[in-house]
């Protein structure tokens, strides 16, 4: 049986989805902020990366455990590292510049990961590639 089933394709989705989230909050709600007071409260939000982090975190790890990727260095250096950065972003207090620009890297890796996890998956399941032992 594949395992780069539905519930994977929704795995790695979901945590491309919530980067990327992570993302645009960081890049479009400072220029939002110029323009709506509603946005300039929410760049400034305190509890939204730890939240993001909340929700990407598990979601990556077991979206890469399920895979069997997690057996590939690589990948969890990447994860990891992207993680470590979207945590930094979210508890280490720094410049907003700096804030943004960790978390947005980090949220970039993190996405990253999970197009490879699913390009990977997805050979995999065509034959062309054998999985993560």
């Amino acid at each position: 049986m594949p395992r780069h089933n539905h519930l994977q394709r929704g795995l790695d989705g979901a945590a491309i989805g919530l980067s990327s989230l992570c993302l645009v909050h960081c890049l479009a709600l400072p220029v939002m902020a110029a323009l709506l007071p509603l946005a300039a409260n929410l760049s400034h939000a305190e509890w939204l990366h730890p939240l993001f982090l909340a929700m990407a975190a598990p979601i990556s790890v077991f979206a890469l455990a399920r895979s069997g990727n997690w057996r590939r260095p690589r990948m969890v250096a990447l994860a990891a590292g992207g993680l470590a950065l979207m945590t930094a972003g979210a508890f280490v207090p720094m410049s907003d510049w700096a804030e943004a620009g960790l978390t947005s890297l980090g949220g970039l890796m993190l996405a990253g990961v999970h197009l490879l996890n699913a390009r990977i998956c997805s050979c995999a399941e065509r034959g062309e590639l054998e999985p993560a032992a």
